[in-house]
C-alpha cells in the first residue's frame, strides 16, 4: 500500500482506501485477517458509470448512440471510475468521502460520490451520481474479491482454514448468453459455478462463510447482484443497481432532480 492511501480503523477492523487508483478498497483486516484478495486489480473497486459489460461497448441515451472503449473485448466492462483518481472530501478515523468528475471516454457531465462508514463489525457503502447538465442512463455497484481461505495478518503467511460458502436465495437468474450478456430470459437459479447476476426484489442478502473462522454477510436495497466463482483465488459477491449491459436493456436516468443513489452493507462475526 502507498502513502497517499486512507486508512480508517474501528476496534479491530482496519480499511484501506487508495483513491489515487479508482477509489479501491485495497484492504480489509478484521482482527488482522485479510479478508480481500491482494493486488492491484483486486480488493473491492466501484462500478460506475456502468457495472459489468455493455454490449459491444455501445449504448444509447434518446438517439445517439455511444461507444466506450473495449477494454474487455468484445465489450466494454465495470465502468471507468476505477481507472481514474477520485479527490478525498471528508476524511475522520471511521468515515471517509471522496468525488470524481466523470470525464471521457464517458460522453456526459456528472459527479460521482463515494461514502465509507466503518464500524468495529460492520462497512456501509454507498455511492451517488447526479448530474446539473444534461441526463443520462447510468448504473454504480461494487465488486470486491473476498478470499476463498482466510490467512493471517502477513501476506506471506499461508491461508488456513476451509474454503469460503456462498449462501443466498434468489428469486431469479438471469440467464446468460455465449457472449456473457444476459439473454432477457429469467430462469431458475443454476448452481455454480457463477459468473451470473441474479435477482432479489426484496433486497440483495448474500452470506459468505469460512467454516470455523468467520461470517460476512453482504446486504443492499437493490435487486441486482452478479455472483462470481471462477477463480481457484478468490469469489465475488457485486451488488448493483441494474443487470449487465443494463444501459441497454433497463436503463436507469440519471437527472438533474433525480439522481441515482446505491448502498451496501458488510456486516461479519467471528466463528
Amino acid at each position: 500500500m502507498t502513502d497517499e492511501q486512507t486508512r480508517l480503523t474501528a476496534g479491530g477492523a482496519e480499511l484501506a482506501i487508495d483513491h489515487e487508483h479508482g477509489c479501491r478498497i485495497s484492504s480489509l483486516r478484521i482482527d488482522g485477517i485479510e479478508l480481500l484478495r491482494q493486488g492491484p486489480r483486486y480488493g473491492a473497486f466501484p462500478m460506475v458509470p456502468w457495472c459489468g459489460r455493455i454490449e459491444h461497448g455501445q449504448f444509447r441515451n434518446g438517439g445517439e448512440r455511444y461507444q466506450m472503449p473495449l477494454n474487455s473485448p468484445p465489450h466494454a466492462i465495470h465502468g471507468t471510475g476505477r481507472d481514474s483518481a477520485w479527490r478525498p472530501a471528508h476524511v475522520q478515523k471511521a468515515e471517509a468521502a471522496f468525488t470524481n468528475d466523470l470525464t471521457e471516454p464517458w460522453p456526459y457531465e456528472g459527479r460521482v460520490t463515494q461514502l465509507f462508514v466503518l464500524g468495529e463489525n460492520s462497512l456501509k457503502l454507498t455511492m451517488g451520481v447526479e448530474t446539473y447538465a444534461d441526463s443520462f442512463p447510468a448504473q454504480a455497484g461494487w465488486h470486491p474479491w473476498f478470499v476463498r481461505r482466510l490467512g493471517v495478518a502477513d501476506a506471506e503467511d499461508e491461508a488456513v482454514g476451509g474454503e469460503v460458502q456462498i449462501a443466498f436465495d434468489p428469486a431469479w437468474q438471469e440467464e446468460r448468453g455465449a457472449d456473457h450478456l444476459p439473454t432477457g430470459r429469467r430462469i431458475e437459479p443454476l448452481p455454480g459455478p457463477w459468473d451470473d447476476c441474479f435477482g432479489m426484489p426484496e433486497g440483495v442478502d448474500v452470506t459468505l462463510t469460512w467454516p470455523g473462522r468467520m461470517e460476512l454477510r453482504i446486504t443492499s436495497r437493490s435487486e441486482w447482484v452478479v455472483v462470481y466463482d471462477e477463480q481457484a483465488e478468490a469469489v465475488c459477491v457485486e451488488p448493483q443497481s441494474g443487470p449487465p449491459n443494463g444501459l441497454n436493456t433497463l436503463p436507469r436516468l440519471v437527472t438533474p432532480i433525480d439522481p441515482l443513489e446505491i448502498s451496501t452493507t458488510w456486516s461479519w462475526r467471528e466463528l
